[in-house]
């Protein structure tokens, strides 16, 4: 029996106080993460409040995943554990390089420049205040103030994958305590949950708190060509090389700045960068690429990415600061609430499409890319599209996270920690 187990993972005996242990080795982990995203989609496929709010089906098979593994180490029975370090690092770089491919010069050129400088500038300002009141309410409740900061911007603009980024970076140098991932990744996963509650309301509130409406003439290029885009296996190949090239070319980025003096930089900014230049590189060489190929290649892997970052947390490490997160995150709440009534709406023009790039802005600052995109969508469906706040905001803004959003942490975590 032992020898069969050992094609699926290592097992440790129970020994020193500790009980019997055992590691999936990663084909089998691969195994359970596609359970996960099938699980999760099934689930979210047929509850209509899911559904609604937009929930990352991985997110809540992955919840439900972790809660039943936390539940059978707290009984005493086993504790299982998974080798998904590699697959999660190769899914979170793939997936920010795609984001950063998504950014093109000619979307700012056609948006304007000053709508531009006032989304960088709205989303460089929330994630300041972000960490701020983060900071100031955990030291309010006596948490950790690096645990306080994965409860901020790490967890809240940066999503999951910032959140499980910066983890470790501070517990290895920065000397935070060891739940630090867990917390990040736990606040993250709510995040998205606040987000998707607090976006759809509050645009739709300023929609009809300012009586605006959609151009109906501004329609989606599929509806205005009425051509629809098939993906193709040989397109879907070349870009899937061409992703795996840029990866690994945004190593030398991510060297030069994780050298800056007083910053940790995560790996994925070296690719997201990567895939922004070489978007734009492209596009002035006319050089060929395939957008619908790139974005299905992007979906893919945060889907994957999310299911092994969701299924493989530890709940049980929560339970010492649960309380004390909550209350930072209710904070963290009524500040995006806030934030978009009163700085977003008015720095992105007051108009219609400002009150949709409100919902992406709450989308983005409670989570993630794809909660701004999902806030947007469903909002747009029910009182009109917006082709600049669709096309232009979640990607830009979120680029302009993922570039302030690591210096800020890098520099103020630092700080925390001296």
């Amino acid at each position: 029996m032992e020898n069969f187990l050992s094609y699926f993972g290592t097992l440790t005996p129970a020994a020193d106080g500790a009980i019997t242990s055992f590691k999936f080795e990663y084909l089998t982990t691969l195994g359970f993460a596609a359970l996960v995203i099938f699980a999760g989609r099934a689930i979210v496929g047929h509850s209509r409040l899911l559904k609604k709010y937009a929930i990352p089906a991985p997110v809540v098979s992955g919840i439900i995943f972790s809660l039943l593994v936390s539940f059978i180490k707290m009984s005493g029975t086993i504790a299982f554990s998974f080798d998904a370090t590699i697959m999660k690092d190769l899914c979170q770089n793939l997936f920010f390089l795609c984001v950063g491919f998504g950014f093109s010069w000619k979307m700012i050129k056609h948006a304007g420049g000053k709508l531009c400088a006032m989304i960088a500038i709205a989303a460089c300002l929330l994630i300041t205040l972000q960490n701020v009141v983060g900071v100031l309410v955990g030291n309010l409740v006596g948490l950790h103030p690096l645990l306080s900061l994965q409860c901020s911007s790490a967890a809240m603009s940066g999503g999951v994958g910032t959140a499980s980024a910066f983890g470790p970076i501070f517990i290895d140098k920065m000397g935070a305590p060891a739940s630090a991932t867990t917390i990040g990744v736990a606040a993250g996963t709510l995040g998205n949950i606040m987000g998707s509650l607090i976006g759809g309301p509050v645009a739709a509130f300023l929609i009809k708190r300012h009586g605006l409406k959609s151009d109906p003439n501004d329609k989606p290029e599929s509806v205005a060509s009425g051509k629809i885009i098939e993906l193709n296996n040989s397109r879907m190949i070349s870009m899937f090389a061409m992703c795996l090239l840029l990866a690994a070319l945004g190593m030398p980025i991510y060297f030069l700045l994780d050298s800056i003096p007083m910053i940790s930089m995560p790996k994925f900014i070296g690719c997201l960068l990567a895939g922004a230049i070489a978007r734009n590189v492209m596009e002035a060489f006319h050089i060929k690429f395939y957008v619908p190929e790139v974005d299905a290649i992007e979906h893919m892997f945060l889907e994957l990415y999310l299911a092994l970052v969701l299924m493989t947390i530890d709940i049980t490490k929560l339970a010492p600061v649960a309380g004390q997160m909550g209350i930072i995150l209710l904070a963290q709440a009524v500040l995006i609430t806030l934030f978009g009534i009163f700085v977003s709406f008015n720095m992105f023009g007051r108009d219609y499409g400002a009150a949709v790039m409100t919902a992406g802005n709450i989308g983005w600052g409670c989570g993630s890319g794809p909660n701004a995109v999902a806030n947007e969508k469903a909002l747009m469906e029910e009182y009109g599209w917006h082709n600049v706040a669709w096309v232009l905001y979640p990607s830009f803004a979120v680029v302009i996270d993922d570039i302030y959003n690591p210096i800020f942490l890098s520099l103020f975590g630092s700080f925390l920690a001296h």
